[in-house]
């Protein structure tokens, strides 16, 4: 077997939608001839975006060691120290503890490992694979889970500093082997727009599901209820706070045509709402779920809705129980951003792949990308754009009209659903690392089997 050093700090028992990608590539690598090393965190902390989920780590092969981190992780710091590090651009004391705590864990393990892989964010990981690769003479592969500072969600205090963090992730990923970018869209924005990248080896392997996770059995509802779901984050936080947020757009923090708020239960609520008011027979059979760790601000816009009776948060539930709600489901909800017709996501949700795989119906609010795309050739999807409240009551009322006559409208494309089935996108990996040993890599040249 051929070690990987394989960096991810996001790792069992942490759980939440981070992990899976790094869980199933150690999972499944080693069948390809890869045994990844892992290093990560200490694996204690227990907050919105390192959920504890301890059934994850059946997952994980008894040949794959895991070396975590020391901890403590450093705290949250006051508001006024987090401002001023942010506008200073100088490192958090997490940034800098986890570039220590990891190089050292990773000089003690690496051993003859041949290949690093440094799966992000948090993004320092590029740091500690870079370095250990010089240190090693070994070649190193960034695997983006999100598009770092191309991706169009983030907010910057001023373009400077989302000009900086471009130059940061240039001259990282430039060092790179083998660059994976997370959808086709952010595959070529990395191309485009950093130029010392044009010449590296950059590939886009997706994210998915795993069809073992959908092979048992599903316990049958017998609530009568038409259930709305939705699984993973809401981000009505940072929705509310860019569009109060005039500096960050005037300093260019901020893509002035983002509305993240649309990636949150806003305009569904709102639609929601309109629609029962249409038909108020409707709620008595009505359901809505919200499964994951919510904020208050989720948890508020909840509360001031007139739908707050037919509501309920589940808070975290463990993977295995969330994919069981989403089996479940008479509809399922995705949200993304909002962009402006024409102009194209860089970002898949990670629940997508899951909500493909379930065939159960989707309704996707979504911008022009790969999303929409994707969705849009399942058989399983219903899509409107993000902020269209109207395009939302009528999938509502024709999805509900079929539960109600018990009739399917959903056609699932398995054909086309299978290609991000996890253990696929491992072998799509290892092919890449099969290619950069041999040293003939290409940046079209790997795709998934």
């Amino acid at each position: 077997m051929v070690k990987v050093l394989f960096i991810a700090y996001y790792f069992p028992p942490i759980g939440g939608a981070g992990v899976q990608r790094s869980l199933k590539f150690v999972q499944y690598l080693p069948e390809a001839g890869f045994l990844p090393v892992v290093v990560t965190g200490p694996g204690s902390a227990d907050d919105r975006w390192t959920p504890q989920d301890s059934t994850l780590l059946t997952g994980i092969p008894s040949n794959v060691s895991v070396h975590q981190a020391q901890g403590p992780v450093p705290g949250s710091v006051s508001k006024l120290r987090r401002r001023l590090k942010t506008w200073l651009a100088l490192p958090t004391d997490f940034s800098k503890w986890w570039v220590r705590s990891a190089m050292e864990v990773a000089s003690r393990v690496a051993g003859d490992a041949q290949l690093i892989l440094a799966t992000m964010s948090p993004f320092e990981s590029a740091e500690v694979a870079s370095a250990m690769s010089r240190q090693y003479h070994i070649p190193w592969v960034a695997d983006l889970r999100d598009p770092w500072a191309l991706d169009e969600m983030v907010v910057y205090p001023s373009v400077l500093h989302r000009r900086a963090e471009l130059a940061r992730m240039e001259r990282l990923l430039s060092t790179a082997a083998l660059i994976v970018m997370n959808t086709p869209e952010a595959a070529a924005a990395a191309r485009a727009e950093l130029p010392r990248l044009r010449q590296s080896n950059i590939i886009s392997i997706t994210n998915g599901f795993d069809m073992q996770d959908f092979s048992g059995l599903i316990t049958a509802r017998t609530d009568g209820k038409f259930r709305i779901v939705h699984s993973g984050y809401l981000h009505t936080a940072m929705g509310l706070q860019l569009r109060k947020g005039l500096l960050y757009r005037l300093l260019g923090g901020s893509h002035a045509s983002v509305d993240i708020l649309t990636r949150s239960h806003a305009v569904l609520l709102d639609a929601t709402e309109r629609w029962c008011a249409q038909r108020p027979d409707i709620r008595k059979d009505l359901e809505i779920v919200f499964a994951g760790k919510t904020s208050a601000e989720d948890q508020g816009l909840a509360q001031r809705s007139s739908l707050s009776p037919q509501i309920r948060f589940t808070g975290y539930v463990s993977h295995a129980e969330s994919l069981q709600l989403i089996r479940t489901a008479d509809l399922l909800f995705l949200p993304m951003h909002n962009l402006p017709p024409g102009r194209r996501s860089r970002i898949v949700p990670g629940k997508a792949y899951e909500y493909m795989a379930s065939g159960r119906p989707i309704l996707a609010a979504v911008p022009d990308g790969d999303a929409r795309d994707f969705l849009s050739q399942t058989g399983t999807s219903f899509i409107c754009r993000p902020d269209d409240a109207l395009g939302m009551i009528q999938i509502l009322d024709r999805v509900y009209a079929a539960w109600k006559s018990g009739r399917s409208i959903i056609t699932p494309d398995l054909t086309f659903i299978a290609q991000f089935e996890r253990r696929k996108l491992a072998l799509a990996l290892a092919a890449g690392f099969n290619l950069l040993l041999a040293g003939a890599v290409e940046s079209r040249s790997i795709v998934p089997p």
